[in-house]
């Protein structure tokens, strides 16, 4: 059974609430109790008007500027590198085993702990767990990009190599007798980490 205290001290955040805590780290395998579903749900619109008013009042930009300016913060891979960063999926109340961790679940995990906290502390708590929580996030595909320059100077493709490792993902990637390695919350970010830094690399050369 995940520690909810543990999970607790990783949000950053004291729940006057304990079954909002439990709720959010609820996945909606658990069978009998109702899931974290409809706290994401709350979570995905606070989320979207926090960034939303953040960009209006740091950025001059134009709204379509504004508005591609905000993929990058709720993006899945930004929510994601969120969720990472706290190391939450490892206290999420799941049943049936890894395969009900695939997909979204990480960032769906995060948006229900801000619907939480938005819940238990108010529109105040949630923008503060989100301004230490949440950052703008690289939207290039690095794999795209490191596969079209390795293809442009030999007939291979790159290798990837990914591993589950302590809640989250490790990948090494390879090309033109070149390594680099890369973390995430699935196997999908750790890929594209192991890209990006073997792209760098590559580059530099």
């Amino acid at each position: 059974m995940p520690d909810l205290a543990r999970a607790e001290a990783a949000l950053g955040y004291r729940f006057k609430e304990k079954a909002l805590l439990r709720l959010c780290f609820t996945h909606a395998s658990v069978s009998g109790e109702e899931s974290n579903e409809r706290l994401e749900f709350l979570g995905d619109a606070v989320l979207e008007l926090y960034v939303t008013e953040k960009l209006y009042r740091d950025s001059s930009a134009r709204e379509g500027q504004l508005t591609e300016l905000r993929k990058r913060y709720v993006s899945r891979e930004a929510l994601e590198g969120a969720e990472c960063r706290l190391g939450l999926l490892p206290y999420l109340r799941y049943a049936g085993g890894e395969d009900a961790l695939r997909g979204k679940t990480a960032s769906n995990l995060y948006e229900a702990a801000v619907g939480a906290i938005y819940l238990d502390g108010g529109y105040g708590a949630a923008a503060d767990f989100l301004s230490r929580t949440l950052f703008e996030t690289d939207t290039r595909n690095y794999k795209s990009l490191l596969q079209e320059y390795v293809q442009q100077r030999s007939h291979m493709t790159p290798v990837y190599d990914t591993c589950a490792e302590e809640g989250a993902f490790v990948c090494e990637a390879r090309a033109l007798g070149e390594s680099a390695a890369g973390r995430g919350a699935n196997k999908k970010l750790a890929e594209q980490a192991a890209a990006k830094s073997l792209y760098g690399k590559l580059m530099q050369q």
